[in-house]
């Protein structure tokens, strides 16, 4: 069924992900748009990207190679923000939040590749749950 990544954990996670960031980035000064907003935003997009790509995986070695790259995705975010702590642009406890949230989606991740066996090819096992996800309204 198209869109139904959309129901998945990690997809709900990974957009709530992209959506601080894109709202922690617009306070980013104007000279780090280049450098810190645009990659930052770029890998949140791909997470979540990633995770409506993966219904089209068939393979157990594909699933592997795709959550290799997931995880570069989410260390990439973790050091991004990490940065713009230090730099200041970042308080603590929102570093802290966005190092929570990559951890759950690592979490679902490593679950999906120790249960990587999949029943049949269309299958994906990040794509679970029964009901459609409302966009968050803005806060």
């Amino acid at each position: 069924m198209p869109g139904n990544y959309t129901r998945a954990e990690a997809w709900r996670a990974a957009i709530d992900i992209a959506e601080d960031v894109y709202r922690l980035t617009r306070t980013f000064p104007k000279e780090e748009t280049g450098v810190l907003t645009v990659p930052l935003r770029k890998a949140a997009v791909s997470v979540l990207s990633m995770i409506a790509e993966d219904k089209g995986r068939s393979s157990n070695k594909q699933l592997r190679l795709f959550v290799g790259l997931f995880q570069e995705f989410l260390f990439e975010i973790e050091t991004q923000i990490n940065l713009a702590g230090h730099l200041g642009f970042v308080e603590d406890q929102q570093a802290k939040s966005f190092l929570v949230k990559t951890a759950r989606i690592g979490q679902l991740l490593n679950g999906a590749l120790v249960n990587g066996a999949r029943a049949s090819p269309s299958q994906s096992v990040l794509v679970s749950g029964d009901e459609a996800v409302a966009p968050r309204s803005a806060t």
